[in-house]
């Protein structure tokens, strides 16, 4: 009994992280890390987006949004001339790199969009910056902040907190593999200057 109790002991550790990596699963660091570098982000909330969105499985969703980071053409074309990628196809949104490379400048041009605000972004990663846009006017105009909990869709109000909670977890899960975390917010003048502007790291 003794020797089986062991075995259990010295057993559980691999089974651990094998529960860990099926139930959070992570792919492609080298690129996550490379592109929270190059935007500022924290490299845990990269991989929680692609992790809600996709599951690391680069599908096209049925609204047409491809590959890790789900991005949508009508988005990435858009993205494509805010960063002078001039010759960017739909096409490329199928390869990693180039998939993680414009859902995380999306997701730095949407933090800067909203003054740092991490659940306004995710919003808008999620439900469009217009309906984020109509969202703030009303709250505003009723006297209230738009919150997690205010959110009128129910799908964006579920995503955010999906991707929140997804994001503490490969922050705790995988702090080896992904490094530190950094500071996200933006500047008000830094918003002014220039979108990848950001912050100190020590907010």
């Amino acid at each position: 009994m003794a020797l089986v109790a062991v075995a259990v002991l010295v057993a559980l550790p691999p089974v651990e992280r094998f529960v860990r990596e099926l139930s959070y699963p992570l792919r492609d660091t080298a690129i996550i890390n490379r592109q929270a570098a190059a935007e500022h982000l924290d490299p845990a909330l990269i991989a929680a987006v692609i992790y809600v969105e996709s599951k690391f499985d680069p599908r096209t969703s049925s609204a047409g949004a491809l590959g890790l980071m789900q991005v949508e053409p009508s988005t990435a074309r858009l993205l494509a001339h805010m960063s002078d990628g001039t010759e960017f196809t739909v096409a490329d949104l199928a390869h990693p790199a180039t998939n993680v490379a414009y859902g995380s400048y999306y997701l730095r041009y949407l933090l800067n969009l909203y003054d740092g605000s991490l659940t306004l972004a995710l919003a808008a990663y999620n439900a469009g910056p217009t309906n984020v846009d109509g969202w703030l006017a009303r709250a505003r105009a009723d006297g209230r902040t738009l919150s997690i909990a205010t959110i009128p869709f129910p799908q964006t109000r579920a995503y955010v907190a999906k991707v929140e909670a997804a994001t503490k977890i490969y922050r705790r899960d995988y702090a080896k593999l992904l490094g530190p975390a950094v500071c996200q917010a933006v500047t008000t003048s830094a918003k002014r200057r220039n979108m990848r502007e950001v912050a100190p790291s020590t907010c």
